[in-house]
């Protein structure tokens, strides 16, 4: 299961444009299964939810494609203690893989973390596989209403973002617009954020990480085919995607996720893709001051 090919941009607007008017309309254009997922639940949910639950789902690599499985667990311990340290406890986290690791006492004993094995016998890259059924598991293990995100073992969440998500109770779900690199080879720190005149040459976090978007999801089937869907895709797909089901993402408010590379078993080094991040960090740089007041979002960066 190879990661699904995005749409042409020229299709994208036609697709959004067809469905503005008419989801039969867009329908007949010839959608991509994804396209078609996201048009299918077009007008399912319009009002917010009530008392949303966000679920976190993390594909987690196998023992056998790492050279360091204790990096690989430390590094999953960070993520899930920055779950642990959140104002708001409305979370829950389903981790799924083919070797259940090893947690600290803390987090063994929090029964909102699940461990999915993964059973399936794949060849190479098996991190969309593990997607797919994390995102088939919501009909029974995702939140009643709230909001489903696809989260990275070695990517943290800044404290204040499930009650940001909670509070404000977006209809649609939620994107990571802004948020914060760390090159863990460099030491050093980068903002991500909308480009703008001053910066033309900075990128949303969005399209840098794929734990940056919390889709809408209830217990609904369909619900799970669409995040199932928009998941094998990369990244980039999800606003549109989303946008095109009817519920677009509404953006944090502040900075919301930490995205780490270059700490040696990154999934983006395993396809040669991190190189132009770090060059990206290097651009972006934030001096010390900058540096302190990101650590103290992450509290268990490094702990």
């Amino acid at each position: 299961m190879a990661q699904a090919p995005a749409a042409p941009k020229w299709k994208r607007a036609a697709l959004r444009a067809a469905a503005a008017l008419s989801p039969a309309l867009a329908t007949a254009l010839g959608p991509a299964p994804s396209e078609a997922a996201a048009l299918s639940r077009r007008g399912s949910l319009s009002q917010a939810p009530l008392s949303p639950e966000v679920v976190f789902l993390i594909p987690l690599v196998g023992r056998h494609h790492v050279g360091d499985w204790q990096a690989v667990e430390a590094r999953l311990h960070e993520t899930l203690a920055s779950f642990a340290a959140q104002s708001d406890p409305g979370w829950r986290a389903l981790i799924c893989g083919q070797d259940a690791p090893e947690l600290p006492a803390a987090l063994k004993q929090d029964t909102r973390i699940t461990f999915l094995p993964f059973t399936d016998t794949v060849e190479g890259n098996d991190k969309w596989h593990k997607l797919a059924a994390l995102c088939h598991a919501l009909p029974t293990q995702g939140p009643q209403d709230g909001y489903a995100m696809p989260f990275d073992a070695d990517d943290l969440l800044a404290a204040g973002a499930v009650e940001e998500m909670r509070r404000r109770r977006s209809p649609g779900g939620y994107l990571v617009e802004s948020g914060w690199l760390l090159d863990a080879g460099s030491g050093r720190f980068a903002r991500a954020t909308r480009r703008s005149l001053a910066e033309p040459g900075q990128k949303p976090f969005w399209k840098l990480c794929g734990s940056c978007a919390a889709f809408r999801c209830t217990r609904d089937p369909g619900d799970a085919a669409f995040i199932a869907a928009a998941t094998a895709h990369e990244h980039r797909m999800f606003p549109y995607l989303a946008a095109l089901a009817g519920r677009p993402l509404a953006p944090l408010h502040q900075p919301a996720a930490l995205y780490i590379l270059n700490h040696g078993e990154n999934f983006g080094a395993r396809r040669g893709r991190v190189s132009f991040k770090a060059r990206f960090v290097e651009r972006f740089a934030v001096d010390e001051e900058a540096e302190a007041r990101i650590r103290a979002v992450f509290p268990t960066l490094g702990a």
